[in-house]
Formats: C-alpha cells, structure tokens, sequence
C-alpha cells in the first residue's frame, strides 16, 4: 500500500481500519463479520420462538436455500489499473440522495428481538443515513419511531387489509409522519407456511406482539369498540392452562394503555381477534391499486414481484416501482430466487421505474451483483435483525457498517469507481 497524495480513505473504509486498530489492543468485533456466525450467535441470544419467527422460511425451506445458491452461480470478473482512489457508492431515489445502495427491508415483532425494538432500529438507520421501511406489524407506532429518526429517510409498509378505511388510514399517517414512499406486500396475503413457527406452535400475532400500527390507528380502533360490541360469547375458546394465561398476560401487556384496564375492558383481547379478522385481503386484484393511486401522492413501490409480467402491469398501473423478492423464502416452498428474477423483471419494466432486490443478501459482493444485474438498490434483512439481539441499536448499526464497507471494498477492488461502472459486464 503506498502513501500517494491522491490516495484517500473514506469515511466508509474507515470501520474497516477501526476494526484493525482495535485488534492491536485485543478486542474483537462484538458483532461478527461472518454471516453465519452473526445467525448462529443471535440464535443463543434470542428465544427459540423469536430465532424461528426470524429465521425460519416456508415448508423445507428449499426458497432460502436457492436465493443463496442463485448468487453462488454469478462470478465478478475484476478490472485492473482502473484509479479507484475515489469511490462513489451514492444513488437516488425518489429525489432523495443516498449515500448507499441500500434499504433495511421491513421486518415486524422487533419487540421479540429487543426492548426498544423498531425505535432501535430507527436510530440505527438514521445515523447511517439508510432508509428504513417501517413495517406494517410493528412493535412501535410508526409515529413514535418517525420522532426517533429525526431526519432520517423513512418509508412505510402496506399490508393492504379488508377494510379500505384501514389502508387509508394507515397511508395518511405515513405521510404525515415523513415516510418518502410505500411499499405494498403482495406475496403475504396469507401466510405461509412456515415449519419452524408451527413446530413451536407459535404465532407472535395471537399473543398481542406485532400489532402496534393498528391499536395506534383511529379506524381499527373504531372497528375494535364495534367488534367489542357484537363479541359473541359462545365462541371457541382456548383450553385453559399455564400457557394460556402467560399468553393473556402477554396480550395484556402489548395494549398501548394499562394492561389490567386492557384485560378488565376486553380490548386487549378483542384488537388481538380484530386484527387476525381484518389483517389481509387475498381478494386483493391489479384493479385495486387505482384507489391507493388516487389517495396518495407519495411514490408507489409493489414489493414480491418475480414475474417479469407482473412488473410490466406494475409500470402500465401507475406504480412507481418493484421490488424483487419472495419474502426471504417465507412464503412460497420451492419459489424461485429473487435475484435469478432480478435481470427478467429489470427487461420488462424497461428503465422506466427503478427496481429494488431483496432476499438472501448476505455481503458486499451480493450487493455488488444484484446492482450489476440492473437493481437501482436492495433490501436487507435477516443480518441486521441479528445484530440488534446481540447490541441492540450499536449492534443494528454495526451490521449497517459492516455492508457499506464490505460493498464498497468490493466495488473498488472490482475496478469500478461508482455504480454506474457496474453493469453486467462486470459478471461471467
């Protein structure tokens, strides 16, 4: 390494450097670098319903497996003697300036992983200047973590339910707290099913966890006083045993207000039954999209796109555009991976939208590929939630860090001095 004037080391590089400095003192990283050291190591610190929630993937979980071996299967192929010493791995998005190519996926029930939960993440994300999309099942009214980020780029998740009013409300609000764009899940209109969940016999939604958009919404909380009102009294209720009455006392305590006012009143148990009835909407058609359309002026994203068809009716319906996933592989057994799809939904949609990839992402060269393939930026997932249950914020954040660099090493050493250098040329 030589000492050239024109040489510099970013403010990026400089984790690396960091890490190195302090290994001279003794200290290794508390967040491991390796991905597979990071999951196994967030599985000790987390319960085994959390892990599995996290973790899991849909039957044999054959999706997650694919979405790894598909960036297996592509090579880079380095340059040499290109000057790298400046390195540019910014883009834009919707007019917003990013310093990265990257958006922390929307993940739900943070309260299993950490205390502070999405409100974590949201410092985490904002002191990285990374977008986060809040997730539709948070642990944290999107209000509260909005306030936490300051100025930090947010976006919102839509799961669109059975109840119109809902999706409106839900998108009102996120506007008004300073999200820059929603983000409609397709591929999560029922759930999937997921092994690891059904062994444990353990759904975070029964129990009161995940469901803070809606017991903060006025609309739920309009349709909850009229459910209160017809609740049938005859209708099937658990056996009682110890774990039901842990599982009321964790439904109790997720009610926004007092937990015996939230039991005593029936509420807690009623927005718990309120929220399975009415949480989403398998109806759900390319027609309907026209009156979110209509309701909102913020940019439009369709997330869970694999068919190049799909993304060519998401262009020709008005969205502004896709995301390329199979929900981490938690939906569909044996689906396809998101980033063999990525360069078919890039064709159909033309460069008239920008294309956004997540699942299976697990390092530097994966973002690195997936920008080659025509992504304008990707998602990620799994690592950083495994990273707030070891460090919560600090642990979040570092993950955040550890991609940057670990993306922007890549780039350089690839030969390329911006994103735009990476095109398909770049892999065999």
């Amino acid at each position: 390494m030589t000492n050239n004037k024109n040489d510099t080391i970013t403010p990026t590089l400089d984790r690396q450097r960091e890490i190195y400095l302090k290994g001279l003192s003794g200290d290794r990283p508390m967040i491991p670098i390796d991905s597979e050291e990071l999951e196994r190591r967030a599985e000790r610190a987390m319960s085994p319903e959390a892990f599995a929630y996290i973790a899991g993937g849909a039957g044999h979980e054959t999706s997650m497996d694919s979405n790894r071996q598909a960036f297996r299967e592509r090579r880079i192929l380095p340059r040499m003697l290109n000057d790298v010493s400046e390195r540019d791995t910014s883009v834009t998005l919707f007019g917003r300036h990013l310093p990265s190519p990257f958006l922390l996926s929307p993940i739900g029930v943070l309260e299993m992983v950490d205390p502070h939960g999405d409100e974590a993440v949201g410092w985490a994300a904002s002191a990285e200047e990374v977008p986060m999309i809040f997730s539709n099942q948070a642990s944290q009214p999107m209000e509260t973590v909005a306030e936490a980020m300051g100025e930090g780029p947010r976006w919102f998740q839509l799961y669109w339910s059975k109840s119109d009013d809902l999706v409106k409300s839900l998108v009102s609000r996120a506007e008004a707290c300073g999200c820059e764009a929603i983000v409609v899940t397709l591929d999560t209109t029922m759930l999937g099913w997921r092994t690891r969940d059904l062994d444990l016999g353990y759904l975070p939604f029964l129990r009161g966890k995940g469901i803070a958009q809606y017991t903060s919404d006025p609309v739920f909380l309009k349709r909850l006083e009229k459910a209160i009102a017809e609740q049938d009294d005859n209708a099937p209720k658990p056996r009682v045993t110890l774990e039901t009455l842990k599982a009321l006392r964790e439904i109790g305590q997720s009610w926004p207000g007092s937990t015996l006012e939230g039991l005593r009143s029936g509420k807690a148990r009623a927005a718990v039954q309120e929220f399975i009835n009415v949480y989403s909407r398998p109806s759900l058609t390319w027609e309907d999209l026209s009156m979110l359309r209509e309701h909102t002026r913020l940019p439009i994203l369709l997330k869970g796109i694999l068919h190049p068809e799909d993304a060519r009716k998401a262009r020709d319906y008005g969205m502004d555009g896709v995301i390329v996933s199979n929900h981490g592989g938690r939906q569909v057994d044996g689906s396809v991976s998101s980033f063999e799809m990525l360069p078919r939904v890039v064709e159909a949609v033309e460069g008239k939208i920008p294309v956004i990839m997540d699942s299976g992402i697990r390092g530097g060269a994966d973002v690195f590929k997936a920008l080659a393939l025509g992504a304008t930026a990707v998602g990620l997932g799994r690592p950083w939630v495994y990273g707030l249950a070891l460090d919560g914020e600090d642990g979040a954040r570092e993950v955040i860090r550890n991609f940057k660099t670990d993306f922007e090493l890549t780039m350089g050493l690839a030969g390329c001095r911006s994103i735009s250098e990476i095109t398909p040329d770049t892999l065999v």
